[in-house]
C-alpha cells in the first residue's frame, strides 16, 4: 500500500536558519556521556543512562549540502530528530522585512522532522521503533532501537559527498522467532519554489518496497529515506542509500589514515582523527571552484580571510586531501583577485558563490592572508604555487607596512570578533599576524629565489615590529606581566596568546598565567577578564585552540595539556559532540569547520612543532610532556612527500626519527626543547 503525505507549505518555513542548535545548554558542561569504543567511533550507551532527556546536534556536508541533525532521547529513551537541511548553490528570495543576515545569506534551506519519515505496519500493527539503545559517531550519525514488534532498527545519517541529497538509512531486523509481515506507506512530498536561479523543486520520499514483505526470524531489510533538490529540469536522482553510505565511508578511509596522531592519550588522538573530517568535509561547490567554508547554518560557499586564509588553508598541505588544497588555493585566488589598486583594505570575505564582498571594515585582514598563504604555499611544497600566490603575499605585506601607526604597530578597525567587542585603533592580533606574515613570507621569498634585499627588509620589518609591539602593547595587567589588547585596554583579553604563537616569548609566563589561571573557564579560555562584559562567560573555541598551541609552542607543555585533556574530553565525550565549536552564546555552539583545523595544528605546530623552512625542509621542536615517553605523527603529507615523525623521551633527552616513503631519512638526539632540521628528499 502507498500514501502521500501533502504537508502545509508552513511546516516547511517554521524555524529560522539556527533554530536546529538553538537547544544547547551549558548546565551539563561537566558532564560525559560517550565514551571510546574502538578507532574512529564514539559510543553513547543508554541501557543505565538515567541523565535524560538530552539532546545534542552535529553537522555534516558534503559539496552541494550541509545538514545539522538534532537527536533529543526523551525520559522514556523515545527519540525525536530534526532535520537542518540546506542547500547551499540555491538562494531563495528574502521577504522584504527579514533582517540583514537572512537576506545576506540567503540559502534554500528548512527543517525536516520526523512527520516525514513512511509509516510501517508490523503484522496488521503500526510500527514505533523500540527505544534507543545507543548512539554512536564514526563520521556518520548511528542510532540503534531495541527491538518492538520483534524488530531491532539501526538509523544512519549520512549526506551525499557530490550530490544535493541527504540519506537516512534502516535497516530493520527481526530479532523475533517467527516471520514478520511488513507494510509500508512511503512518503512522497514534493515542493516547487521559485528561486534567484530558477524553479526548486524539493523532495522527501523513501525506496521501501511497495509490495508487503515476510521478514524471516534474522534476517533484515534496508531502505533509504531521501531529502533532495533540483534546479529546474535536472532529473531525479537515482541513487541509493547504499551509494551514498559507501561514498561516505571511502572519504573517511582516506581522511582516518592521512596523518595519523599517536599519543598515550586515546582522547586527544581521537578527537584529532574527527576534526580532520570535520575540517575536510566542509567544501562546497561554487562559481569560484571547491571552496572551504565554516557552516554552522550561516557560512557556505564563501571564503573568510579569517576562517579560510588564516585557519584552514595552511593546515591542508599536511592532510594531503587534494579536494582541500584545491579549496584553499581557490580561496586565496579570490582574495587574489580582488586586491585594490589604491591598498585600500581588502574585502574579508566573498560570499554566496563570490557574488557577495563583505563589508569594508579593516579586520587585519591583509595580515591574516599574508601569514595563511605563506604557511600554506611552504607546507605544499609546491614553486609554482608560491609563485602564484607571491604578489598577493607583497601586496599584503605593503598594506600593513602602510598601515603602521606612530609607535610602529599595525592598525586595524577592528579583529576577526568584527566590533563584537572593543579593539581600539590597533591591536595585538593583527600586529601579531603581521609579524608572523613577515617572517614566514621571508622564508618563502628565500625558498623562491628573491632578491635578498627583499627578503632581508621582510626579516626587518619583523624585527622593527617586533620591537614596537613590545613598547607599545607590553603591560602588567592583573598583576601579570603580559600584553595589552589595545593601547589603554585594562582587561585581558583570549588573543594574549597571539605572540606565543609567533614564537615571541619574552612575556610567557605572565601571558600563560593569563590564559590558563585568569581567563580559563569551564569552556576554555574566556574571549576576557571583565566583570562588566553583558556575558563575562562569552567564548568562541578559536581563543583556546590558539592559546593552546602557542602554550606547546612556548614549551609550556605541561602546563598546557591538562587543560587541553579537560577540554578535549569535554568536545568529544561531554555535552555537545564530537567536534570543536565556534561560539557560546552567539551561534549555540555550532561546529564551524576552520575551527576543527585550528585543533589539528595544536598538534602539527605545537606539540612537534613543524614549521617549514624552505619546500623541502623544516624545523621540528617537540614539545612533549614529561610524563609521555613517545608519541608518533604518522602519513604527513606536507612538503609535497609522505612522512612520518617518531619521536622517544629518555633521560632529558628527545630521540627524533624520520621515515620518508618509509625509508629513514632522520635520526638524531638531542636535549628536551632543542630544535631539530629535517631534509626530505628534493
Amino acid at each position: 500500500m502507498k500514501y502521500q503525505y501533502l504537508l502545509p507549505l508552513l511546516m516547511l518555513f517554521l524555524s529560522s536558519a539556527l533554530s536546529a542548535q538553538d537547544t544547547i545548554s551549558l548546565d551539563k558542561t561537566k558532564e560525559t556521556y560517550w565514551e571510546i569504543k574502538k578507532d574512529h567511533h564514539i559510543h553513547w550507551e543508554l541501557a543505565n543512562e538515567t541523565r535524560l532527556p538530552h539532546e545534542d546536534n552535529i553537522e555534516m556536508s558534503g559539496q552541494k549540502i550541509a545538514a545539522i541533525i538534532t537527536y533529543k532521547v526523551d525520559e522514556h529513551k523515545q527519540l525525536e530528530v530534526d532535520r537542518h537541511i540546506i542547500f547551499p548553490q540555491l538562494r531563495v528570495h528574502i521577504n522584504s522585512g527579514a533582517n540583514k543576515w537572512a537576506a545576506y545569506r540567503a540559502y534554500l534551506k528548512d527543517d525536516y522532522t520526523d512527520q516525514l519519515l513512511p509509516s510501517l505496519v508490523v503484522n496488521g500493527k503500526t510500527f514505533q521503533p523500540g527505544s534507543v539503545d545507543k548512539i554512536s559517531i564514526n563520521g556518520m550519525l548511528n542510532i540503534t532501537h531495541l527491538p518492538a514488534s520483534g524488530l531491532s532498527l539501526h538509523r544512519s545519517f549520512v549526506p551525499s559527498m557530490t550530490e544535493r541529497l541527504f540519506v537516512e538509512e534502516w535497516t530493520l531486523i527481526n530479532e523475533s522467532d517467527t516471520i514478520k509481515n511488513l507494510q509500508f506507506g512511503n512518503v512522497q512530498f514534493q515542493q516547487k519554489l521559485l528561486g534567484l536561479q530558477g524553479m526548486y523543486i524539493r523532495e522527501v520520499y523513501s525506496d521501501a518496497q511497495e509490495e508487503a514483505i515476510d521478514l524471516a526470524p534474522d534476517s533484515s531489510y534496508t531502505f533509504g529515506i531521501y531529502t533532495a533538490a533540483y534546479l529546474n529540469d535536472e532529473p531525479k536522482l537515482t541513487t541509493t542509500s547504499a551509494d551514498v553510505l559507501t561514498q561516505r565511508e571511502l572519504y573517511l578511509t582516506g581522511i582516518w589514515d592521512k596523518l595519523v596522531l599517536e599519543t598515550p592519550d586515546p582522547i586527544l588522538n581521537t578527537l584529532f582523527a574527527f576534526s580532520k573530517v570535520r575540517a575536510s568535509e566542509s567544501i562546497y561547490d561554487s562559481p569560484m571552484g571547491l571552496v572551504h567554508s565554516p557552516g554552522g547554518g550561516r557560512y557556505y560557499t564563501g571564503v573568510w580571510a579569517n576562517d579560510q586564509a588564516e585557519y584552514s588553508g595552511p593546515f591542508f598541505p599536511y592532510l594531503g586531501y587534494q579536494t582541500a588544497n584545491a579549496a584553499a588555493m581557490n580561496a586565496y585566488r579570490k582574495f587574489a583577485q580582488n586586491l585594490p589598486a589604491d591598498y585600500s583594505n581588502i574585502f574579508a570575505s566573498f560570499e554566496m558563490g563570490g557574488d557577495l564582498p563583505c563589508c569594508g571594515t579593516d579586520r587585519g585582514d591583509a595580515a591574516m592572508i599574508a601569514y595563511g598563504a605563506s604557511q600554506y604555499a611552504l607546507s605544499l611544497g609546491d614553486p609554482k604555487v608560491g609563485e602564484e600566490l607571491w604578489p598577493m603575499i607583497e601586496w599584503c605585506l605593503e598594506y600593513c607596512k602602510r598601515q603602521k601607526n606612530e609607535a610602529g604597530v599595525i592598525k586595524s578597525e577592528s579583529d576577526e570578533m568584527e566590533g563584537r567587542i572593543p579593539t581600539g585603533t590597533a591591536n595585538l592580533a593583527t600586529s601579531s599576524l603581521a609579524y608572523g606574515a613577515w617572517k614566514t613570507a621571508a622564508l618563502l621569498g628565500a625558498a623562491l629565489a628573491k632578491s635578498k634585499e627583499q627578503v632581508n627588509a621582510y626579516e626587518g620589518e619583523a624585527t622593527a615590529l617586533l620591537a614596537a609591539m613590545e613598547n607599545y602593547f607590553g603591560a602588567d595587567i592583573e598583576g601579570l606581566h603580559t600584553y595589552q589588547y589595545f593601547e589603554g585596554h585594562p582587561f585581558l583579553r583570549h588573543w594574549v596568546c597571539m605572540p606565543l604563537v609567533m614564537g615571541i616569548d619574552k612575556r610567557k609566563e605572565g601571558t600563560l598565567d593569563a590564559l590558563f589561571s585568569k581567563l580559563w573557564a569551564d569552556n576554555g579560555v574566556k574571549v576576557e577578564f571583565n566583570p562588566n562584559l553583558k556575558d563575562p562567560d562569552l567564548f568562541w573555541d578559536r581563543g583556546t585552540l590558539y592559546a593552546f598551541r602557542g602554550a606547546f609552542i612556548a614549551g609550556a607543555a605541561d602546563r598546557a595539556l591538562s587543560k587541553l585533556q579537560s577540554y578535549s574530553k569535554t568536545r568529544l565525550l561531554g555535552f555537545h559532540v564530537p567536534y570543536v565549536v565556534e561560539a557560546w552564546p552567539e551561534g549555540n555552539m555550532a561546529h564551524l569547520s576552520a575551527e576543527s583545523a585550528l585543533y589539528c595544528r595544536i598538534f602539527t605546530e605545537g606539540l612537534f612543532g613543524i614549521r617549514p623552512i624552505d619546500f623541502k625542509s623544516f624545523k621540528l621542536k617537540p614539545q612533549m610532556p614529561s610524563s609521555w615517553e613517545k608519541m608518533a605523527l604518522r602519513n604527513v603529507k606536507a612538503m609535497d612527500s609522505s612522512f612520518d615523525i617518531f619521536v622517544i623521551q629518555k633521560n632529558g633527552r628527545l630521540i627524533v626519527r624520520v621515515l620518508e616513503n618509509g625509508r629513514p631519512v632522520f635520526n638524531e638526539a638531542k636535549l628536551v626543547g632543542e630544535e631539530f632540521i629535517v631534509e626530505l628528499a628534493r
